[in-house]
């Protein structure tokens, strides 16, 4: 794991010296659950294991370098490998990806059992019929609150067809026709 730019102790002391009322956990998740966002399945190779869970939190950082990030929680089953990885994958999925996207947001179930995927030469899975894909480097795993912010560097790309997948208010939603 790479080490994080930002001290752990440093960011919680400079979050609590202000003395201005806070959301609540609860009230934090109302605003964002009204926040529509695509949706993108992280993928990693830990050993032989596929690994994967979908991700609502993939953000553009920087055209030059190409850069991304994502957040995951510390307490998600995939941290661990995530922890590990030095490479992975981001499928962004269409509007037809619902039952995929279901899947790999699921505890307790093999999440690639169903197939839809295939591996890049280099191992990492990719969803297949995804409107676009990215393979990059981990650069960073940042600790933040009780998540982690992982940076990546995009080293390769695929692009493909369809509408994507956009999820709000914990429903699915497709976008209109252009």
């Amino acid at each position: 794991m790479s080490a994080p730019t930002t001290d752990l102790r440093a960011f919680e002391r400079a979050i609590a010296v202000h003395d201005e009322p806070a959301l609540t956990p609860d009230e934090y998740k109302q605003v964002f659950r009204r926040h529509a966002a695509g949706v993108a399945v992280v993928t990693l190779r830990d050993g032989d294991a596929p690994v994967g869970f979908t991700a609502t939190s993939v953000i553009s950082v920087s055209a030059a370098p190409p850069l991304l990030a994502f957040s995951v929680a510390s307490t998600s089953s995939s941290w661990p490998a995530l922890s590990r990885a030095a490479t992975l994958a981001i499928s962004f999925l269409t509007a037809d990806h619902v039952d995929v996207s279901t899947r790999f947001a699921t505890s307790g179930v093999d999440r690639f059992a169903a197939g839809g995927w295939t591996a890049l030469p280099t191992g990492e899975p990719v969803i297949d019929g995804a409107h676009a894909w990215v393979r990059g480097r981990v650069l960073q795993r940042t600790p933040v609150g009780d998540s982690f912010l992982v940076s990546v560097r995009a080293l390769e790309h695929g692009v493909g067809d369809g509408e994507p997948l956009v999820y709000r208010d914990r429903v699915y939603h497709r976008l209109a026709p252009r």
